[in-house]
């Protein structure tokens, strides 16, 4: 009988806006808990903890070193999307042929790569300026910039801060809508 009380009264507070707050921590869980690789939500994937997503304090940004950049030329066999690491939501990456091998160019997070104006097509030659790294006991280039023609795709600066750092949000007055 008192839990049928009580749930009457908080019924009748929650009908005229005196009380707003969840019958339990149970109930409420399930719409906060993330999912493995995921923020929470309302969280870009920039605020993950360290060594998670595309953040700049992620495990994969700090692969990035200004010691070992490269500059390469050669035609692209492929784009595809990838997940260099756990953690991460999905990215585009480039195979790159050149005068002596194909190159795995790892470009960055699918949100920034989308919305620039610059768009990379199997079949382009490209100049490619990046990180020489390792990336799951595999060779590849962290790009900073590709060139395509006249056409620059920017994506770090010369410190090899990646442009998309802050996310989304932050990034909306330097990007062109799709």
């Amino acid at each position: 009988m008192r839990k049928f009380l009580v749930l009457m009264l908080l019924i009748v507070c929650l009908g005229i806006g005196m009380v707003s707050v969840a019958f339990s921590e149970e109930a409420a869980q399930p719409s906060m808990q993330k999912q493995e690789g995921q923020p929470p939500q309302g969280q870009p994937a920039t605020d993950q903890p360290i060594g998670k997503g595309w953040g700049l304090k992620s495990d994969y940004q700090r692969m990035y070193n200004t010691q070992t950049v490269v500059s390469i030329k050669g035609t692209v066999e492929a784009v595809e999307q990838i997940t260099p690491m756990g953690g991460m939501s999905y990215g585009y990456h480039l195979k790159v042929k050149t005068d002596s091998e194909t190159v795995s160019v790892h470009l960055g997070p699918a949100w920034f790569i989308e919305r620039q104006e610059v768009k990379i097509k199997n079949g382009d030659t490209v100049d490619i300026t990046g990180s020489k790294v390792t990336v799951n006991n595999a060779p590849a280039v962290i790009a900073a910039e590709v060139k395509k023609g006249d056409a620059v795709l920017k994506l770090r600066d010369s410190s090899g801060i990646p442009l998309w750092a802050g996310g989304p949000k932050n990034m909306m007055m330097k990007m062109k809508p799709k």
